[in-house]
C-alpha cells in the first residue's frame, strides 16, 4: 500500500470500514495506490441481496444477522448474490447458504489444500508520517459513526499492524504460509517496514511456529544513494527469501519520485542481478501496473517505468533470475472501461502484454502475482476476473501464476481464497478467446495457483499436513475452540472507498 493520492482525493473518500459488514466487500477498495471507483448499481444490488438472504436465513439458523454473515453460509450467500446479479460465474448453490453443515463438510474437504500468499503487508512502529492521515480518516469514521463497530473507540495503529496481521492472515483464513512485502520511499521514515523489521517479524512468527510460516522480501532501491550497500547488508544480516522493487521509484510520494529505473538497465541493474545470483537469492518481485490515467496525468514521465516494456529483455538476459510481476501489471483503467475492452477484444491493458512475453521472447522465468487486482476486479466484474486468471494461465502457463492478496488492506484474505476456488470460466469466453477451463476448487490448476507454484519457487513444503504440528496450528486450534472465524472474523477491510 502507498498513498499516491492528493489531499483533495483523500478528502473525497471514506475508510473502507465505513462499508456494510459483509462477507465480501461489495465495492472496490483502494490500498492507497489508486483512486477507487464508486460503487456501481450492480454492486449496490449485490450488497442489498446479501442482506436480504441474511435476513431470511439467519433466524432459521438461530443466528444474528452479523453471525450469519460471518459464517461459511454467509460467505456462500455473497457468491450466490454475485451470481444473481452478474450471471453464473461462481460455483455455489442456495443450499450452501441455507445449510451450515454443507459448509462444514466443504471446509473439511478443503482443509488440506495448501495456500501460500506471496503478497502481504502490515505497518511499522511508529506509524510513518505519510500514513497518519490514513489512521486519522479511520478515527473520523469512528466519531461520525459511519461504522457502528467502530463507535465508542478510536481506531488503533495495531489494527494495521502485527497482531492483527497474524489474526487475519493465519487465523481467519486458510493461508498456511505468507510472504511479507514492503514499499520503499525516497524518504527513509516513510518505508512501511524496513528490511530489518521484516526480518524480525519473520523470526518472531517462525520462532512461535517452529516452521517456515513467514517469508520476507528485502526492498531494493536502484539509484538511491547507498542502495547497493544496503543490498550487501541485507544479504549478510537479513537473509531475505526474495527481493522487492518498484521501477517507478518512490511509490509513496509518486509526484516527487527521483529514482525511477528499468529492469533492463545494464549499467544499473545487471551488477545487482550478478550479486544476488552469487548469493543464491534469485527471486525478484517487481511492482508493475496500478498506474491509472489520473496518476499518469500527474506524473507522465513515470508511465514508461510502470509498464512491462523492460521485462522481456531482463528475463532473457538473466534466465536464472525469477521475475515476479506484482499486480500482474494490470494498469487499472476505470473498471467499466477495462471490462468493455476485455469483452470486445479479450485484452487488458499491460496485463495482456505481460502474458504474451513467454511466446514472444522465449522466456520461462516470468511470473504474475494477482495481489490487489484480483480483489478489485472480482467484486465488480466477475467475468473480467475469470478472464484475468485465464489470460495469465494461457500466456504464462499454469505454473507461473502466483496467489497474492495484498492483505491486510483487504481484510482477511479468506473471501479472496473462496472467490478463486469458486470462480468458473464462462463458456463464451472459452470459445471467443481460447481461455482455459479453471477446473474444480481443489483441482490441479487452482491448487497450483493458490500455493503449489509459490511453494516450488520459494522452496517451501507444499503440504498443509506438514504444518499441523507447529505453533501456528496450535493457535488455530485454540482459536477454533473459542469460536474461530465464524465468531470472531471482523468483516473489515482496511483502505479507501468513494
Amino acid at each position: 500500500m502507498s498513498l499516491l493520492l492528493t489531499e483533495d482525493e483523500i478528502a473525497a473518500m471514506r475508510p473502507a470500514e465505513a462499508l456494510p459488514a459483509l462477507p465480501i466487500p461489495m465495492q472496490v477498495i483502494s490500498n492507497g495506490e489508486f483512486v477507487p471507483a464508486p460503487a456501481t448499481g450492480r454492486q449496490r444490488r449485490v450488497a442489498r441481496r446479501v442482506q436480504e438472504i441474511a435476513a431470511e436465513e439467519a433466524p432459521r439458523q438461530g443466528l444474528s444477522r452479523r453471525g450469519f454473515l460471518r459464517s461459511g453460509a454467509g460467505l456462500a450467500a455473497a457468491f450466490l448474490a454475485l451470481n444473481e446479479v452478474h450471471g453464473e460465474v461462481f460455483a455455489v448453490s442456495r443450499a450452501e447458504a441455507a445449510t451450515p453443515d454443507l459448509h462444514a463438510a466443504r471446509a473439511a474437504r478443503l482443509a488440506g489444500q495448501f495456500v501460500m500468499d506471496v503478497h502481504t503487508h502490515f505497518l511499522r512502529d511508529p506509524l510513518p508520517p505519510a500514513l497518519r492521515r490514513f489512521l486519522n480518516l479511520r478515527n473520523l469514521a469512528a466519531r461520525q459513526r459511519w461504522n457502528p463497530d467502530l463507535a465508542g473507540r478510536e481506531a488503533t495503529e495495531m489494527d494495521l499492524k502485527f497482531d492483527n496481521y497474524v489474526k487475519e492472515i493465519f487465523l481467519d483464513s486458510d493461508t498456511a504460509v505468507a510472504v511479507l512485502s514492503g514499499a520503499p520511499s525516497d524518504r527513509p521514515e516513510d518505508w512501511f517496514l524496513t528490511n530489518q523489521m521484516k526480518r524480525d517479524a519473520r523470526a518472531r512468527i517462525n520462532g512461535l511456529a517452529g516452521t517456515r510460516r513467514l517469508l520476507t522480501q528485502s526492498v531494493f532501491t536502484p539509484g538511491q544513494p547507498g542502495w547497493m550497500e544496503e543490498v550487501e547488508r541485507s544479504i549478510a544480516e537479513d537473509a531475505p527469501d526474495a527481493w522487492k522493487g518498484y521501477t517507478i521509484g518512490d511509490n509513496t510520494h509518486q509526484d516527487e519520485s527521483r529514482f525511477p529505473w528499468r529492469l533492463d538497465d545494464e549499467r544499473l541493474m545487471y551488477p545487482f542481478y550478478e550479486r544476488i545470483r552469487r548469493a543464491g537469492l534469485t527471486t525478484v518481485a517487481i511492482h508493475k501496473g496500478l498506474f491509472p490515467p489520473a496518476a499518469a496525468a500527474r506524473n507522465p514521465r513515470l508511465t514508461p517505468y510502470a509498464g512491462v516494456a523492460d521485462v522481456a529483455r531482463a528475463a532473457r538476459d538473466w534466465p536464472d533470475i525469477d521475475f515476479l510481476i506484482y499486480h500482474a501489471a494490470y494498469r487499472n483503467a476505470p473498471p467499466n472501461e477495462a471490462a468493455a475492452l476485455f469483452e470486445a477484444t479479450g485484452r487488458m491493458e499491460w496485463l495482456s502484454d505481460l502474458a504474451e512475453i513467454p511466446d514472444r521472447h522465449g522466456v520461462r522465468n516470468v511470473y504474475a502475482d494477482v495481489g490487489a487486482v484480483f480483489a478489485s476486479v472480482v467484486i465488480g466484474h466477475p467475468r473480467l476476473a475469470a478472464g484475468m486468471i485465464g489470460t495469465l494461465v494461457k500466456g504464462l502457463g499454469a505454473d507461473r501464476v502466483l496467489w497474492g492478496t495484498d492483505s491486510v488492506w483487504y481484510g482477511s484474505p479468506q473471501w479472496q481464497i473462496e472467490a478463486l476456488r469458486r470462480l468458473t470460466m464462462p463458456e463464451d469466453l472459452k470459445a471467443r478467446f481460447g481461455l482455459p477451463d479453471l477446473g474444480p476448487e481443489d483441482g490441479p490448476l487452482k491448487s497450483a495457483i493458490l500455493g503449489g507454484n509459490a511453494a516450488r519457487l520459494y522452496r517451501v513444503e507444499p503440504r498443509r499436513a506438514a504444518l499441523e504440528g507447529d505453533g501456528i496450528a496450535a493457535l488455530r486450534r485454540d482459536y477454533a475452540a473459542r469460536g474461530g472465524p465464524e465468531r470472531h472474523r471482523s468483516l473489515h477491510a482496511w483502505g479507501y472507498v468513494t
